[in-house]
């Protein structure tokens, strides 16, 4: 009788530790979403799809794959619209990793807004380029504070990171800092160009060139207090 017992106790313990252990997978998703959640920071990607995105020209150069959105055609640029902060940001950080393939070109835009055609001529871009013969290299703030360092590889992700603050831009790739910049008085960074200014505004990602492909992922915002 007390070994019959003794029996069931030990399958009742194991069925209480089966149940008890995690499922592989199970739940993970929901951890990681809500770790990004408490730390305030935003997806502005799903991983999925296009939603809350808009491409102009040329829609066809951006695509979704395996959690990637991938740059590859004719000039064209994508901007979020989507429902966070009605998309218009103004003091923010913005995080995004990116891969770089050789001879490539992109860029990604800060306070714009969605333009048809041609170069977005409100707000400013970051320049996103390790190999291209453009000179400007990955992590300037395009034609205001260039960077002519090559700070990452071809075909290796990298995280660039935007932050700004009021008046100030600080570029960060993989942690380390290429610009500092603060725009002066009365506001416009570039005389020729009164738009490309501090103000506010959503982002976009830039297709350059039908030779040129390009990798993001895991785009991340933190909106900031003003």
């Amino acid at each position: 009788m007390q070994r019959t017992h003794r029996i069931f106790s030990l399958a009742a313990l194991f069925l209480v530790l089966l149940l008890a252990a995690p499922v592989p997978g199970y739940g993970q998703g929901r951890t990681k979403k809500s770790k990004t959640a408490k730390s305030g920071w935003i997806p502005l990607f799903d991983g999925k799809s296009l939603d809350g995105w808009r491409a102009s020209e040329n829609p066809a150069t951006f695509t979704v794959e395996n959690g990637m959105i991938v740059v590859k055609g004719p000039r064209a640029h994508l901007f979020y619209e989507g429902p966070v902060q009605h998309h218009n940001f103004k003091n923010f950080e913005l995080q995004v990793e990116v891969m770089t393939t050789p001879g490539s070109n992109s860029g990604i835009f800060f306070h714009t807004g969605y333009q048809e055609t041609g170069w977005p001529g409100k707000g400013y871009e970051v320049q996103v380029n390790n190999t291209h013969t453009d000179w400007r290299k990955t992590g300037s703030l395009y034609a205001v504070q260039d960077v002519k360092e090559i700070p990452a590889k071809d075909n290796e992700w990298f995280t660039q990171h935007i932050t700004v603050r009021g008046k100030k831009v600080t570029i960060q790739v993989n942690g380390r800092t290429l610009v500092e910049y603060t725009e002066p008085e009365p506001g416009a960074a570039i005389v020729e160009n009164p738009a490309r200014a501090i103000g506010s505004g959503t982002f976009a990602l830039q297709g350059h060139d039908p030779e040129s492909k390009v990798y993001y992922r895991k785009v991340l915002v933190k909106p900031l207090p003003e």
